[in-house]
């Protein structure tokens, strides 16, 4: 097992289900911009998706300011946090180091 933080968050992270869950989170991502690029009334709630497919830790870091680059980076965030703990449960559970 990796010795130094930022290799125990890489062998996490590389984990299959870490890396498919990291997929999910990138295609809802894209999909709520493309959706919400397309609404032109300005009511588009395709942002509370991948919102909700990343929280808590999303959810957290919604408090920052009103910008869609913000959102973006709660979401990005948030699948991190969560991919690299199921990452670590994953390998546990498995048994492998």
């Amino acid at each position: 097992m990796p010795d130094t933080v930022t290799g125990r968050l890489r062998h996490a992270l590389t984990d299959v289900l870490a890396l498919a869950y990291l997929a999910v989170c990138a295609a809802l991502l894209i999909w709520a911009l493309a959706v919400t690029a397309l609404d032109d009334s300005g009511e588009s709630m395709a942002g509370v998706i991948p919102l909700l497919a990343t929280a808590p830790a999303s959810l957290v870091l919604l408090v920052l300011p009103d910008h869609v680059s913000m959102i973006v980076l709660a979401i990005v965030c948030g699948a991190l946090v969560n991919a690299t703990v199921i990452g670590w449960c994953s390998r546990a559970l498995r048994g492998s180091r």
